[in-house]
């Protein structure tokens, strides 16, 4: 027996966050640049944050810009555009909860992808980017496996 049907191919997706200033921004950024057409992307955060710079500089690395990302919370979203999406992907505990209250008068599906929260790193630069740059990593991992069009070559 299958369970519920999935939302296997999203045209509107939401990655959310704590304050979303690291994962979620730097989940769009690679989600957006992966199909730049035909998917509407955006996120948020349960708190407003400030943009990291180390995010920053690690999205960089990629031929990513997100130093214009304003970071926002789901009720600045929810007045601006509506809370619209087909899939919501929350990378913290408290996204999650969020998410899932809200999804109570929502027709979205809400994955949760636990990510690690990079800015909790010690240490030197190069740690803390190191730290960052696992968190990038993963994300993209789960982005492709995730929104691997079907009959694409994996890799």
């Amino acid at each position: 027996m299958a369970g519920p049907p999935r939302a296997r191919d999203p045209q509107s997706v939401l990655f959310a966050c704590a304050m979303n200033s690291v994962r979620s921004p730097m989940a769009e950024s690679l989600l957006l640049h992966m199909f730049p057409q035909g998917l509407y992307v955006k996120s948020a955060g349960t708190r407003k944050g400030e943009l990291d710079p180390f995010a920053v500089a690690v999205m960089a690395e990629l031929g990513q810009d997100i130093s214009a990302h304003k970071p926002q919370t789901f009720e600045e979203l929810e007045d601006w555009e509506g809370l619209n999406f087909d899939l919501i992907i929350t990378l913290s505990p408290e996204a999650h909860h969020k998410a899932l209250e809200l999804t109570r008068t929502l027709a979205a599906e809400v994955e949760y992808w636990p990510t690690q929260d990079p800015t909790i790193t010690e240490g030197s630069r190069d740690q803390k980017l190191a730290a960052y740059r696992e968190v990038c990593d993963q994300l993209l991992m789960r982005i492709r496996r995730r929104f691997a069009k079907a009959g694409a070559a994996s890799g």
